[in-house]
């Protein structure tokens, strides 16, 4: 979609703190990050969001679910770490290509 930022960068068009990527998805650092670590993890396939999803899609979250843990050690973050999915306008999604946010370190602030 060239309309969407995320397709974008993983089209190369538009720049992102890279941290991660092979034939399925891209992970950066996010621009306004919330914690010492917090990445994204899409899918380079578009999906709008986690209603969008079916079951031709299984492996491919399966697979992005997996590599979180990874992500997480390879950015220092062996105590564990928060996962976040925001879904829709309502959900707290502001770029409708799904992503998986992955937060951790000393600032990860609660939910209190």
């Amino acid at each position: 979609m060239s309309d969407c930022l995320f397709c974008r960068m993983v089209a190369g068009e538009v720049p992102c703190d890279k941290v991660y990527e092979d034939e399925r998805v891209l992970a950066f650092r996010d621009i306004h990050p919330r914690a010492d670590v917090h990445l994204l993890l899409i899918p380079k396939q578009h999906i709008a969001s986690l209603d969008e999803l079916d079951a031709s899609h299984d492996a491919l979250v399966a697979y992005m679910l997996r590599l979180l843990p990874q992500l997480a050690r390879e950015q220092g973050l062996k105590d564990g770490f928060r996962t976040i999915i925001n879904t829709g306008p309502a959900g707290g999604q502001v770029v409708f290509h799904l992503h998986m946010h992955l937060l951790g370190g000393a600032s990860l602030p609660g939910f209190g």
